[in-house]
Formats: C-alpha cells, sequence, structure tokens
C-alpha cells in the first residue's frame, strides 16, 4: 500500500503564491487570466472584483488598467459573467464555467428561492404563481426590447413590479416591502437575467439587468464534478470541510465529486486533505521557489475566503482584527502566503496599513511598495468595503488607537 504523500504548510504557501497568481513571475496579464485561476471571485462588494485583479494583474492588454480590463471582460466581451453561486453568494466567474455552478449550486438554490418568494406572497398579499409568472414574462420582454435597465426602469415600465407584500405578518419583523429585488433575483438565479454594467463608477451596487445568454443543460453530478477538478486545481489540497464550506454542498455531494475526480488523499497538519491525482509532485520542485512576494488583498479576496481552514496562513491571534461578525474578511496585508496586517483607504484617499507581526526590513519595503501600485491605479475613487472589520475601521477613520498605521 502506498504511503499517503504530506504536504505541510510551506508547500502550501508556496503553491498559493504561484497558482494565486501572486508572486511576482506568476502576474496574470489580463481579468480573464486571474479569475481562471482563482476559479471565481466574490461578487458581494463590486469593488472587491477590481481590487482583486489588480492585486494579481501585471499589465493589461491596451494599457487599460484593472478598472478598463474588468469593464471589458464583463460587459462588453461578457468573457466573465456576474451571478449566484456558491454558498448562496454573487460570484464573478469565467463564462465557460457558469453552466457547471448553474447545474450544481444555483439551481437548487433558484428553486429554494422561488418557494420562498411564493410562500411570503401567499402570507402578505394576494398575489400568487400566476401573477408572479405573468409579471416575469412582462419583465423579460421589457428588457429584450430595452436591451438593459435599471430595477427602477423595469418597474416604470412594468407596475405590476411596483407591487409590495407584508412581510413577517404578526410577528416583530412586519413590514411592508416590495416584489421588485425579490423577482429579479428570482430571474437572476434562474439565469434568465444577468448582472450588467452598474450606475455610477465600479464601485456601484446598483446594477442594470439585462437578458442572459442561457446556460447548457447539465447533469448536476457532472457539473460538481467540473467544479471540483477546477478548485483543486487552483486550490488544492483541501479538505472535506474546506471545499463543503466553499461549495455550500451536502457532505455527500462533496464525497461525490471527489470520487468522480479521483481525488487523492494527501496528509495535512489539520488531517487528511486531497489533490487531483496529477497533483501530487512537490511544488514548488527542489530549489525553485517562488522569490519572496508581498500583496494587499480586498476584502472578500478569494485567497483568505478560500478555505475553512485558515491556520496555515493566518495567525488565530489576528482573526478579531480582521473578520466581521459574520466571517467576512476585511482587506490584508500578505507576505509570502501568510496574512501579516490589514489596510484601509483614509477619506481623503490615503492608502494606509498595520502589520500585525514582525516581518522584517525587506518585507516592509515590498509591502510598501504594493501599497503604492494600489494607490496609483486606484487614483481618486474611494473604496469603503461593504462589510466592515474592526481593524479596517480604525485605519479608514484615520490613526488608529493602540498602534501606528504603517505608510
Amino acid at each position: 500500500m502506498a504511503e499517503t504523500r504530506a504536504i505541510g504548510a510551506a508547500e502550501r504557501r508556496a503553491r498559493l503564491g504561484v497558482r494565486h497568481l501572486l508572486a511576482g513571475g506568476a502576474r496574470a496579464g489580463s481579468a480573464e487570466e486571474v479569475v481562471d485561476g482563482l476559479v471565481a471571485l466574490h461578487g458581494t462588494d463590486p469593488a472587491s472584483v477590481f481590487l482583486a485583479v489588480g492585486a494579481r494583474l501585471s499589465g493589461a492588454p491596451g494599457g487599460l488598467g484593472p478598472v478598463g480590463d474588468v469593464e471589458r471582460a464583463l460587459y462588453e466581451d461578457r468573457s466573465l459573467v456576474r451571478m449566484h453561486g456558491m454558498r448562496h453568494t454573487v460570484f464573478v466567474l469565467p463564462s465557460g464555467l457558469a453552466a457547471a455552478v448553474q447545474a450544481s449550486t444555483t439551481d437548487p438554490a433558484a428553486v429554494r428561492e422561488r418557494g420562498t418568494l411564493l410562500k411570503h406572497l401567499a402570507a402578505g398579499s394576494p398575489l400568487d404563481a400566476t401573477w408572479l409568472a405573468e409579471t416575469e414574462r412582462l419583465v423579460l420582454a421589457e428588457l429584450a426590447v430595452r436591451g438593459e435597465a435599471t430595477g427602477t426602469e423595469l418597474g416604470d415600465a412594468v407596475p405590476a413590479l411596483r407591487s409590495t407584500y407584508v412581510y413577517g405578518k404578526g410577528t416583530r419583523q412586519e413590514g411592508v416591502q416590495s416584489v421588485a429585488s425579490r423577482v429579479l433575483r428570482v430571474l437572476g438565479m434562474e439565469g434568465r437575467i444577468v448582472r450588467g454594467r452598474p450606475q455610477g463608477s465600479w464601485t456601484s451596487s446598483r446594477f442594470r439587468w439585462a437578458p442572459a445568454v442561457p446556460h447548457p443543460a447539465l447533469d448536476p453530478a457532472e457539473a460538481r464534478a467540473e467544479l471540483i477538478r477546477r478548485w483543486l486545481g487552483a486550490c488544492g489540497p483541501a479538505t472535506e470541510a474546506d471545499l463543503k464550506w466553499w461549495t455550500g454542498w451536502k457532505v455527500t455531494e462533496v464525497r461525490g465529486a471527489l470520487a468522480a475526480v479521483g481525488a487523492v488523499p494527501v496528509g495535512l497538519d489539520e488531517g487528511t486533505g486531497f489533490v487531483l491525482p496529477d497533483d501530487l509532485e512537490p511544488v514548488p520542485p527542489e530549489g525553485a521557489g517562488p522569490e519572496p512576494w508581498a500583496a494587499l488583498l480586498p476584502a472578500l479576496d478569494p485567497t483568505p475566503m478560500g478555505w475553512q481552514g485558515r491556520d496555515w496562513y493566518l495567525d488565530p491571534e489576528h482573526r478579531a482584527a480582521l473578520f466581521d461578525r459574520s466571517g467576512n474578511i476585511g482587506p490584508t496585508v500578505w507576505w509570502n502566503g501568510r496574512i501579516v496586517g490589514g489596510w484601509a483607504q483614509r477619506p481623503d484617499g490615503e492608502i494606509v496599513h498595520r502589520l500585525l507581526t514582525n516581518v522584517g526590513a525587506e518585507a516592509v519595503r515590498a509591502i510598501g511598495v504594493e501599497a503604492e501600485r494600489l494607490a496609483g491605479w486606484v487614483g481618486v475613487v474611494r473604496v469603503t468595503p461593504r462589510f466592515r472589520t474592526p481593524l479596517e475601521r480604525e485605519l479608514g477613520a484615520g490613526q488608529p488607537p493602540g498602534g501606528t498605521a504603517a505608510q
């Protein structure tokens, strides 16, 4: 019987630097390369998508820069798509992966979302499934004519979309709510409409809606296998718990997908992990490790949010400063595969950071270079994370109490 391959924390951090396009020589040339390499970017906070790409981009085609390159991919070429996916969360994905995410993850969530909406309508209004189907038909017809429209514009064109219902009737949460956002959410989750270009700048969450390109219908089990194959290629090794957390699937679905791709168990510090069958060679090869690297990653970046077990790249003592109460991570500072601090943007636009551990002079210089690079392309735009964390709040407010913000 073959001995189980052991992969220690140092090797995992080396894999992370290269495969997550953070080590200097591993950076990408386009937004598509970044998203393809990472599988998916968290899209709940629109600014995070642009910041995550910018941290990994060596130079965009035509000198577009991170903002122009992401906007081109999302809204012109449509090579990237923003949609609901894993854990009922909005992600930006390669368009070629959208069908697998839809079949493996979004379709079951959409069924629950539609059922919940109908339940709420039945309890708090005279509106029913027939009304909902007709309203959806009118919305889709309007979008087919317009090409894209905001929720407000659709409400003006389809008055039924301005209907209301009583939410939480008879409870402390009782209140009148509009159906518009719920109806558009269901249509989006079912892959019938898609978020288009937002109103305002790249930090805005007020999206226009557009007709979606239909996804090919895939077998859910095959779709889960495809998603796991892609994810292990970018993030392996990972434990069963990591995979269950990231996908939001049942344990049986995770195990079925691991079996379908022939995943191989390996020994990790926290227990058994899994890699693809062709990914057992040491990474990097002897004497060929990546050069030391630094990075400033945004809130909800896919690297710190890639695994449920994070002790191999995050000191547990730093969690309280870097996460909010719901488990969302704020902006982080990285050195050689570890989170070593956090950063924020002050109201005057200045990018500041604080190191939570002693990293040495070389790291301080490299982190400073990354901070300058970030400030250079963000420019006059002000970026405030949607989910704010203790350290980010302190730094963003100005001189933080109990410490000195590193410039």
